[in-house]
């Protein structure tokens, strides 16, 4: 059809859209005020790693996968009204991937 230059998502890149779009899903079963600042929180965070995780670092990106896709999970639970009830914990990492959660 054209020469356009589509460039395809990576496996992983599918992966990430698919637990934010998964994390929207879940916010719309909420109240309208926490449909909000589940918005919120997690546009903040995905846009927050977009910036300072190393593309190439793939062992910190699927653990943010798990880690993310077990948020989802509990947030899709009737009884859990917002991610406030969630015990969110970020930690940054070095350049070699090590954890170091301060706090």
């Amino acid at each position: 059809m054209g020469s356009s230059k589509v460039q395809r998502l990576s496996g992983m890149q599918k992966q990430v859209l698919s637990l934010f779009r998964g994390f929207l899903r879940a916010a719309r079963s909420k109240s309208e005020e926490e449909r909000r600042k589940i918005e919120s929180i997690v546009s903040q965070e995905f846009r927050r790693n977009a910036k300072s995780v190393d593309r190439k670092n793939f062992l910190y990106i699927e653990y943010l996968l798990r880690r993310g896709n077990k948020q989802l999970e509990q947030l899709r639970n009737p009884g859990i009204t917002g991610l406030s009830s969630l015990q969110l914990h970020f930690s940054k990492t070095d350049s070699n991937g090590h954890s170091s959660n301060k706090g």
